[in-house]
């Protein structure tokens, strides 16, 4: 199967900086995109970057300007960078990746969607 791991999320006062950073790994083909999503108190989970296996990326229009999303395709790994930290960009950080993998089950190759566990950003003075 496939594994996502996330690290890097805390506290940071507003204007500050953090970098989030998210590994795949397990049978992994090739994979199509990478993204990140949040989640805040009483709201729904939201898509804040993605980049697609061509390089092309997006941002929300929340986070264009602040956040940089970026890939690794060697490592199987993908970062966001986020500055300017404002409280409203307070939530619950989500990595979620689309792969291709081999199921030894299946014995062929599928496609699968994978959510990493979360880690919590905390922007406040």
């Amino acid at each position: 199967q496939v594994q996502v791991v996330e690290n890097g999320g805390g506290l940071v006062q507003p204007g500050g900086s953090l970098r989030l950073s998210c590994a795949a790994s397990g049978s992994i083909f090739s994979i199509h995109a990478m993204g990140w999503y949040r989640q805040a108190p009483g709201k729904q989970r939201e898509l804040v970057a993605s980049i697609y296996s061509g390089g092309t990326t997006y941002y929300a229009d929340s986070v264009k300007g602040r956040f940089t999303i970026s890939r690794d395709n060697a490592k199987n790994t993908v970062s966001l960078q986020m500055n300017s930290l404002k409280p409203g960009d307070t939530a619950v950080y989500y990595c979620k990746i689309s792969v291709d993998y081999y199921s030894d089950y299946h014995k062929m190759y599928r496609y699968l969607e994978v959510w990493g566990q979360g880690t919590l950003v905390t922007v406040s003075s």
